[in-house]
């Protein structure tokens, strides 16, 4: 199949374009950086420079790539932790979910893929409900209303549409090479296994939401593994 995906140079990107490539897909990769794209050309992905904020732009470069699949791995943050402006960071990050994903889903609408993948989070849950499965509720305190609305946002754009199978990975905490952190904090989720899960979903399960974590009580992780064969065992070799 033909595959958009976007944030193809971030950190589940780079490792997700040679898992589509090795199974047979024809992947189109963005980057807003003209070296990073040229990165991705050896990785086994077509790169293209495009800001998803350019409506326009990312209409003719999804156009140009005719996707059965769209992949959302967008994010805006930083590649280390810096307390100081990390809270603008959430912002920016925040702007991805609620701004720059309905560009991706009405671009995806207008070419006709038939898919759209996500990536949420799987740490926005309220309180008081591990292990808690995709209909929990979310976090309602204000500690937290930037996550939630971007996440809300987010979603709603994805499985909003009949004519768009929206399926939402809803992520742990990302750890391993690459990542904030070296070790798994709960909910957690290995930066190889996140990947796969994306990669799973191109072929696998129906729309809607999945939480994809590690088995550590905190979310369940029942509705993955049964309609997408995640494991979240898997690392690469």
């Amino acid at each position: 199949m033909n595959i958009f995906l976007a944030g193809a140079s971030g950190v589940i990107g780079r490792r997700l374009v040679p898992m589509l490539r090795d199974a047979g897909h024809v992947v189109t990769g963005t980057t807003r950086s003209p070296e990073k794209a040229v990165a991705l050309e050896t990785l086994g992905a077509k790169g293209v420079v495009v800001d998803v904020y350019d409506a326009r732009a990312l209409l003719k470069a999804m156009n140009a790539a005719h996707p059965d699949v769209v992949i959302h791995q967008l994010t805006d943050l930083p590649d280390t932790v810096d307390p100081k402006t990390y809270p603008a960071a959430l912002g920016r990050n925040a702007r991805v979910r609620t701004e720059g994903t309905p560009n991706l889903v009405n671009a995806a609408l207008v070419v006709g893929a038939r898919r759209l993948i996500a990536q949420s989070v799987a740490f926005a849950y309220a309180p008081g409900n591990a292990p808690a499965d995709e209909a929990a509720p979310l976090d309602p305190s204000e500690a937290r209303r930037v996550l939630v609305e971007g996440v809300k946002a987010l979603e709603n754009a994805v499985t909003g549409r009949p004519d768009l199978e929206g399926v939402i990975l809803r992520y742990g905490y990302f750890y391993g090479p690459g990542t904030w952190n070296a070790a798994p904090t709960p909910p957690a989720i290995h930066i190889d296994a996140a990947a796969h899960a994306a990669l799973l979903a191109v072929t696998r399960g129906a729309p809607g939401i999945y939480n994809i974590a590690d088995d550590d009580g905190v979310v369940s992780i029942e509705k993955a593994r049964k309609q997408l064969g995640f494991t979240p065992a898997f690392r690469l070799s």
